[in-house]
């Protein structure tokens, strides 16, 4: 069943499985997923027949193992305090194998292991893989799992998936080669490419407030559309990813998949159904339909930044090339602005501004649809335009929805402010929405893709931005400006949109 489906989260029948994590003494089996697993038990979305297997290269044991996870549980869950009576039952579960990601005799004793779990937990075979590892890992580990009988065939009774975490590929001839490695262990039907923006809970209402919702529905069009404006905008640094950062860039790490990711989901035409494959059809025509970026568009219409240092909530913060890990001479994008176009008949002429970067002023992820002006007959003074409509679909933090509309302000004056109409999920239905990485998980151990990358979208995607990276690559520093941490980056990127008479709204 799909997830924007009518029907509440325990509906769903659940089939008994384990988990096994790869590189499950990382920094994300610690801060997202032990925490989303544990408040998916809590929540009775766990199957009763489950257990988690830890794989990872340190030397510890199942009770060291459970111990770290409890710390991290207690400081990381949405939910507080620790839920001892249900994390005391729940860690007899949890289980730890330690071994070499291309060690034969590991995969060997794990498949033993899962035999015994399996007799122990009844948990039928049934497995998922999570690969939360460096990608260069990823098609050794799935040809190690398949050539020791851990993946098996579609039409087997027993079920095998594999979650990918991001990025997959560095670009568009990386992203089909690994494509074309992993293809020949498993099917498109047990790869599940995790994006954890997909699993926010105001992404997935994204499609029910669109097309439920006819007065809105009927304004999504070029005839009232003004232009889209995308910002995924982070107040902290690159936080301890010298590494990574310095192979990834900004483009490759946020914009080539979370932003594409909304940008389709805003943009695409209603699905004939709400079943996974109709969904991920309509986002890759959105793909398909972006205008293919010229070099005068790399010129004129992407800014390409990186933080100098500044302050952050009044604390000095230091510069890119200041950060651990990181090259002094590096030239490697911390902000990126552009300005895109759909060329199908919903979009013609309305364009798209998205900006993303690190050590802006604050943490916020939005949506922003700005509205056509009304026509100016009435109630402009002087020529003076009235502020535009603006719907604001904040994704994080404080997930919510708003309208800004012009009043008339009480009294003889009558002069015109904007408001704001104001709906945010935690006030009005008294909790705190599930975690994204709580949302993925519980679909995977469905069987539900729909908030899962499609391979023909991560291809789209790649293809449309790997021509900008080669023409980088060319340029070297030319066209990378600064922008001092704690500002909303570079001055280039407000005259992109100043040249056009418009501005970038402040979340």
């Amino acid at each position: 069943m799909n997830p924007l489906e009518e029907s509440g989260r325990g509906s769903r029948c659940i089939d008994p499985c384990v988990v096994v994590i790869f590189g499950a003494t990382g920094d994300l089996t610690g801060r997202r997923l032990a925490p989303a697993l544990y408040n998916l038990g809590r929540e009775g979305l766990l199957p009763p027949n489950f257990a988690l297997v830890g794989f990872a290269r340190r030397e510890k044991s199942d009770t060291q193992f459970r111990d770290e996870l409890k710390k991290d549980i207690s400081t990381y869950s949405r939910v507080k305090p620790l839920d001892i009576p249900f994390w005391n039952n729940f860690q007899e579960q949890i289980f730890y194998h330690r071994s070499n990601f291309d060690d034969d005799a590991g995969y060997i004793a794990l498949a033993g292991k899962l035999k015994a779990i399996d007799g122990r937990y009844a948990t039928r075979g049934n497995r998922i893989f999570y690969l939360s590892v460096q990608p260069k890992y990823f098609p050794m580990i799935i040809e190690k799992l398949d050539q020791f009988g851990l993946i098996y065939s579609p039409s087997d009774t027993r079920w095998s998936r594999v979650i990918i975490e991001k990025p997959f590929g560095h670009d568009a001839s990386s992203a089909a080669k690994l494509q074309s490695d992993i293809r020949k262990h498993l099917d498109e039907t047990q790869t599940y490419r995790i994006d954890h923006y997909l699993g926010k809970e105001t992404v997935q209402n994204l499609l029910v407030f669109r097309f439920a919702n006819s007065i809105f529905e009927s304004l999504w069009n070029y005839r009232h559309v003004d232009h889209v404006q995308i910002t995924v905008a982070e107040d902290i640094g690159i936080a301890g990813r010298g590494h990574f950062f310095e192979e990834e860039g900004l483009l490759r790490d946020v914009v080539q998949n979370h932003m594409m990711q909304l940008l389709s989901l805003v943009a695409m035409e209603p699905p004939v159904s709400l079943s996974a494959g109709a969904i991920r059809d309509e986002k890759v025509k959105v793909l398909q339909s972006l205008r293919p970026l010229q070099e005068s568009d790399f010129e004129h219409h992407v800014i390409r930044g990186q933080y100098v240092p500044g302050f952050i909530d009044g604390k000095p913060a230091l510069g890119y090339t200041q950060e651990k890990d990181v090259s002094p001479t590096s030239k490697m994008e911390t902000y990126v602005a552009m300005r895109l176009f759909i060329d199908n008949w919903r979009w013609a002429g309305v364009p798209f501004y998205l900006r993303a970067g690190k050590r802006l002023p604050k943490r916020v992820t939005e949506i922003a649809v700005v509205f056509k002006d009304a026509p100016g007959v009435l109630f402009q003074k002087n020529g003076q335009k009235n502020d535009p409509n603006v719907l604001a679909i904040r994704i994080q933090p404080d997930e919510g929805i708003s309208m800004k509309i012009n009043c008339k302000v009480p009294g003889p004056s009558s002069p015109i402010q904007p408001v704001k109409m104001d709906f945010r999920y935690g006030s009005y239905f008294g909790q705190s929405p599930p975690e994204a990485y709580e949302r993925l998980i519980w679909d995977c151990i469905l069987g539900d893709s729909t908030l899962f990358a499609r391979s023909d979208e991560v291809a789209k995607s790649w293809e449309f931005f790997t021509p900008l990276l080669q023409f980088w690559e060319r340029q070297g520093e030319i066209k990378l400006v600064s922008y001092v941490a704690g500002s909303w980056g570079p001055l280039a990127a407000d005259a992109m949109l100043a040249q056009e008479q418009k501005a970038w709204r402040m979340p």
